[in-house]
């Protein structure tokens, strides 16, 4: 497999000068990762070393995702540039930097990526996922074979500044959010789903539903087609007795009488429901403020006897004064598919990597 490499943002150098420009840079490293041949191309991963592990998926394919994030980039030739100016057996050490302040996260991922291309590479971390990493520190170094690891450099990359990025969007508004339990969504990157996901849990949130078959959602299009809220959870009901089926029910409301229709129907017969999702019940007031009243209505109608989640008009601006309002979660869709990225790189020379960070106010 191969990435692009471009000489004008990787200047190669040799392992023993690489070791005697950056060794002063780099803080302890605590944790080595070396995988066989046998472990990596094997079709089951072990997440078990991991720091913290990925939800659970019954057909997500992460090796899969792997591979085919490094064969989009070889194409049918592989890495041109690094064919022609690399020599293949050149060994040298590679330096992960962090360009701003933020939580890290895609380590293990990284790992995975690394020895996908080469099994012989030897990762090492002074970082787990979920650490905070400070502008200007390296986390985290690889030494082999030159020409490998600028073949993942940017596949690996990718996908830890997106991971990172949610991470620390997730942690700021999991804290802000205290007590109440931060949730994403669905709205993930397609074929990302997991890797998004994970994201969020190294960050301190949690995990809503993984899709549509771990979790009855009945939403506003459920609700019209079906006839009404109460009608919805009826026929909810029926289908899990039906197929034997044991699951979380969650219900979508909108309005204060859309949630005494639903505590009215679950007070009448026994039911599956196990959370009523307040939505929009979150007002914006034009100074930017938010009126929870509404909110704290519905929870206090609901008064513990179902888990309640709010939704919509979710910022880190508002999280705060939501999470006052005694709701069990807030989701929001902005951890995954808002992400801005946390800037990291990857350099063999990390001297001049710094030195022309300083200058341009990214290290």
């Amino acid at each position: 497999m191969a990435i692009s490499c471009n000489k004008q943002e990787f200047l190669l150098r040799p392992v023993f000068h690489a070791r005697e420009s950056t060794t002063a840079f780099l803080p302890p490293l605590r944790r080595v990762v070396k995988m066989s041949a046998t472990e990596v191309t094997s079709s089951r991963i072990s997440y078990e070393s991991f720091a913290i592990k990925p939800p659970e998926h019954p057909t997500y394919d992460l090796k899969g995702i792997i591979k085919l994030a490094l064969e989009e980039d070889a194409g049918d030739r592989g890495d041109v540039t690094c064919l022609a100016t690399i020599p293949f057996d050149m060994e040298v050490e590679a330096y992960f930097l962090a360009k701003e302040d933020g939580i890290i996260a895609g380590i293990a991922l990284a790992e995975m990526i690394f020895h996908e291309v080469d099994p012989s590479l030897k990762v090492e971390w002074s970082k787990n996922d979920g650490d905070f990493v400070h502008k200007g520190l390296q986390f985290g170094r690889v030494h082999g074979r030159a020409h490998n690891i600028v073949v993942a450099e940017r596949v690996v990359l990718n996908f830890m500044q997106r991971m990172s990025g949610t991470a620390t969007l997730t942690k700021a508004m999991a804290n802000a959010a205290y007590p109440a339990y931060m949730l994403e969504t669905r709205k993930t990157a397609p074929g990302l789903r997991l890797v998004d996901k994970w994201a969020v849990l190294i960050g301190g949130g949690r995990n809503h539903r993984m899709g549509l078959f771990d979790m009855v959602m009945i939403k506003d299009n459920h609700i019209s087609a079906a006839g009404g809220v109460a009608d919805a959870l009826k026929a909810v009901d029926l289908y899990l007795e039906q197929n034997n089926l044991q699951m979380e029910v969650e219900v979508e409301t909108r309005t204060l009488e859309e949630v005494e229709e639903v505590l009215h129907y679950s007070s009448q017969t026994k039911t599956s429901l196990t959370r009523i999702m307040l939505d929009n019940m979150v007002v914006p007031l034009p100074n930017g403020d938010v009126d929870i009243s509404m909110l704290k209505e519905a929870v206090q109608l609901i008064n513990g006897r179902y888990e309640t989640e709010a939704s919509s008009n979710v910022t880190l601006d508002t999280v705060h004064k939501i999470g006052q309002s005694g709701v069990t979660y807030i989701s929001s869709g902005s951890l995954t598919h808002s992400v801005k990225a946390l800037d990291i790189s990857l350099k063999i020379d990390t001297e001049l990597a710094l030195k022309v960070g300083r200058r341009t106010g990214r290290a």
